[in-house]
């Protein structure tokens, strides 16, 4: 036999004697450990869903992320808010944007005046103190606890991560080069900012390996400006590009964000924390993009098709995003669930993985979606997800809008939007209409009068803060 032929043979009955040690889909795998898993939550920032491979991209590369996905579970249907601060709020709480009263970023009443048909409420921009946040979960049950990057909830003072359950945090935002950080702390010149965090987190990670640690990576990219190194735009500008996906700068931030999961990645290997540790990659809301179709003149750094629209606008392309869990010793590599899931529900599912003693006091409005890591199949006991934002976002001109007064409900494959300025109702089918181009509310007016039934319950449960017209229309 010769030797290629040997080395051939040997490397067949390496792998079938792996996979003879995998269990198949749906049967338990084991339990590695007594102690909690160590967790890595990682947002970046107005990522789309297909700006990744694993999700669609064929222009932008993203390997070490993919590599996540291909070891672990990607769920395709995952939600979060329109924009970044209450998607930030969620996590953090648990609770949705009624109960905090964060809609969206500064105030509710964006873009002209006179424009605007609707007196709207006022919009929190701080998480509220009296809520505890996950971090405060964690630290209580023993977890040391990280933060690196953008918060979001309130920079200074008791707002600051570093009183909200974090025992290290570092906030930085606002620029790839030349960032500031609070609190100020030295930074090498000429650094981009995820290369920064990401030593900081490794620096996290070998100061606490051997105790469960939970550490949050709000990365600021791929937020304007646009900001990358040299090189890598360099490397994109050859390239062919695909579609929507096209810009040679916002592929070299995606890169470098791919890079630091690559360096994470290494590090828990280097360790030999990889298997009793949970990485989450996701993003706090859709890609800037898909604008033009819905005549709105905003900047396209990216677009999300088949997804409509995207950040601003509560239609599948704003609130829609990638999300991969990886954790060997639990998850089947390389499965997927379709099953619909939100961020106020990593919250909940934190606190069964970590077997939290002491529950928040607050109600948490999300729920555990442990049973899908243990069978990608499962289905979640929850009828419907909800959104609800009173307000306005401008989309580029007077009188254009990313978003007008509108709440939604997903319920099974439904999809109901009602905006509140005209009182107009869009209903759609997502299995059958991803893109959301066929509105079926004036074909089925059964189903959308059941869906807005629920939804208005919802909101009056909730006490959700409504917009009020500034002039009653005359009987």
């Amino acid at each position: 036999m010769s030797g290629l032929s040997l080395r051939t043979n040997l490397l067949v009955a390496s792998w079938l004697l792996i996979l003879a040690q995998v269990p198949a889909q749906g049967e338990p795998r084991n339990n590695p450990t007594t102690t909690p898993p160590n967790i890595v939550l990682i947002l970046a920032d107005d990522l789309g869903w297909t700006d990744v491979g694993a999700f669609g991209t064929k222009y932008y590369e993203t390997p070490n992320i993919d590599r996540l996905a291909v070891q672990g579970l990607r769920l395709t249907s995952y939600y979060v808010y329109q924009n970044c601060t209450p998607t930030r709020a969620a996590l953090m709480s648990g609770q949705l944007a009624p109960r905090t009263g964060i809609f969206t970023v500064d105030s509710l009443e964006r873009g002209d005046p006179q424009y605007r048909r609707m007196l709207t409420p006022q919009n929190v921009t701080r998480l509220p103190l009296d809520r505890v946040t996950l971090a405060d979960s964690l630290k209580s049950s023993g977890y040391a606890t990280g933060m690196f990057g953008k918060w979001h909830l309130g920079q200074q003072g008791d707002y600051h991560p570093s009183k909200r359950g974090f025992d290290e945090a570092i906030v930085s935002m606002g620029r790839h080069y030349d960032f500031e950080t609070i609190p100020k702390v030295d930074v090498p010149q000429g650094a981009y900012l995820a290369d920064f965090l990401t030593d900081k987190a490794l620096g996290f990670i070998e100061k606490h390996q051997n105790r469960p640690f939970f550490l949050y990576l709000p990365y600021f990219g791929v937020h304007t400006p646009l900001e990358a190194k040299p090189e890598l735009i360099d490397k994109f500008r050859r390239k062919q590009p695909v579609g929507s996906h096209n810009n040679p700068i916002y592929a070299a931030m995606i890169a470098s964000l791919d890079e630091s999961v690559g360096r994470l990645m290494a590090k828990l290997d280097e360790l030999r924390l990889a298997e009793t540790t949970i990485i989450i990659f996701t993003s706090d809301n859709g890609g800037v993009g898909g604008y033009k179709p819905e005549g709105i003149k905003e900047q396209e750094n990216t677009g999300n098709t088949p997804l409509r629209a995207g950040k601003g606008t509560l239609y599948e392309g704003g609130v829609r995003v990638p999300f991969i869990l990886r954790w060997p010793s639990v998850v089947h590599p390389g499965t997927v669930s379709e099953q619909p899931v939100m961020h106020v529900d990593v919250f909940p599912t934190f606190l069964e993985l970590s077997a939290v003693k002491e529950k928040p006091k607050q109600p948490l409005d999300g729920i555990s979606f442990v049973p899908l890591l243990k069978d990608a199949k499962a289905r979640l006991k929850r009828d419907a997800l909800y959104w609800h934002f009173p307000g306005y976002l401008e989309g580029g001109g007077p009188g254009i809008w990313r978003t007008t007064p509108v709440g939604t409900i997903r319920s099974g494959d439904w999809k109901l939007m009602e905006f509140f300025q005209d009182s107009r109702l869009e209903l759609y089918n997502l299995k059958d209409d991803l893109s959301e181009k066929n509105d079926l509310a004036a074909r089925l007016p059964d189903k959308t009068r059941e869906l807005h039934a629920k939804l208005k319950a919802w909101r009056q449960a909730l006490k959700a803060a409504m917009p009020k017209l500034k002039s009653e229309p005359k009987p």
